[in-house]
């Protein structure tokens, strides 16, 4: 008789709940975890390289496509790394700030929302799911109305904004932040004391304070381990000096933690959307971009430079050679990519059951991670 324990079987790149194409190779003992290595690469498309050989303007489609769930906050990043390169950051009219951070809180509930439907449909909560695209077809909506697109934005534009808030619109984010409140109170009522949910997220996935700054961990899964880290408040930009708003941050770093953490984190950006729609209508209609050339070419340089996009820390790092209108190098840095590296330390010790909760818990898209 063979005393064979130990096998190897993958988890993925197609199954529903890798959320794209992540292959995972685990060892196992029975259902137990003994090893899991993240396997990536099936969605790469160069997008870095493409950055190097387009003027300027031109990626700021691209970056739409990384992050594909959270493309307004791609667009900023990039925009404001080309703005820095260039020293316009401090020429970018106040409407237009407040504006960009209207469309990047909108998009980081947007993202959370979308997070917490398929979290949820991964661990048996489908319910969740529809009451989170009910608000979620909502938002949408308001970015269609701004830019034409849903998804892949392309809102945003160096040295400013590309068109104005159009009638009605400010009006109709102030009638959804009016309920979104509510709408989280929902979300919280089918789960938050569900004890089945509990069951399932409750000391699940530990991480450490000390391990994920390690690691390298930003956004939810740092801020669930009790470190009070976000760029909006630790390296401000745009507006956000101005506005007032909480950092949620757990205490034992676990599945549940990070749920608790995005879930405040929908109520503190309904929060500042709420300041940012009486200060934008302080601002002169229309002031929407700065007055610099049309012809991008930065001077000679390298700039990094970084957001709090909904999964973490988003950088773009930029080098110019002075001369042409594209890149001389270019370097993203992204949130899903970083954070997946934890994944190995978290599964040891879990059962297979739990995997699917760990990559929900750490937020990931494929886009972003393979680039």
């Amino acid at each position: 008789m063979f005393d064979v324990h130990e096998m190897e079987v993958n988890f993925g790149p197609q199954h529903p709940s890798t959320h794209g194409v992540l292959r995972v190779l685990l060892k196992i003992d029975g259902e137990r975890i003994i090893e899991a290595k993240p396997i990536i690469g099936y969605l790469h498309r160069g997008t870095e390289k493409l950055f190097e050989h387009m003027a300027y303007p031109q990626c700021i489609p691209h970056t739409d496509r990384m992050d594909y769930v959270a493309s307004a906050t791609n667009n900023l990043g990039f925009v404001e790394a080309v703005e820095k390169i260039l020293g316009v950051t401090k020429l970018i009219p106040r409407r237009a700030q407040i504006l960009r951070v209207i469309l990047s809180e909108l998009q980081r509930i947007s993202s959370h929302l979308l997070w917490l439907a398929t979290h949820a449909i991964d661990i048996g909560a489908m319910t969740p799911f529809f009451y989170c695209f009910r608000e979620r077809e909502q938002i949408l909506d308001l970015f269609e109305a701004y830019c034409g697109a849903r998804l892949t934005l392309n809102c945003m534009r160096i040295g400013g904004m590309p068109e104005d808030a159009p009638h009605g619109w400010l009006d109709e984010i102030e009638a959804f932040c009016a309920k979104f409140d509510a709408a989280v109170d929902e979300y919280e009522s089918l789960l938050t004391t569900n004890r089945i949910w509990k069951r399932r997220t409750v000391g699940i996935g530990v991480l450490s304070p000390e391990d994920a700054i390690e690691w390298g961990i930003t956004g939810p899964p740092l801020r669930g381990s009790g470190v009070e880290w976000d760029l909006r408040r630790a390296q401000p930009y745009e507006c956000y000096p101005e506005l007032e708003f909480d950092i949620p941050i757990g205490r034992n770093g676990d599945t549940y933690d990070r749920y608790l953490c995005r879930m405040a984190e929908m109520r503190q950006s309904n929060r500042i959307l709420k300041q940012c729609i009486p200060l934008i209508k302080q601002t002169t209609p229309g002031d929407l971009k700065a007055k610099i050339s049309k012809v991008i070419r930065p001077p000679e340089g390298e700039v990094y430079h970084s957001i709090e996009a909904p999964k973490g820390e988003l950088g773009y790092y930029i080098v110019s050679d002075g001369k042409t209108q594209n890149a001389y190098r270019c370097h993203v840095r992204p949130p899903s990519f970083v954070n997946l590296q934890a994944l190995p330390m978290l599964a040891k010790g879990h059962l297979v059951s739990d995997l699917v909760a760990l990559i929900g818990t750490i937020d990931i898209v494929l886009g972003e991670v393979d680039r």
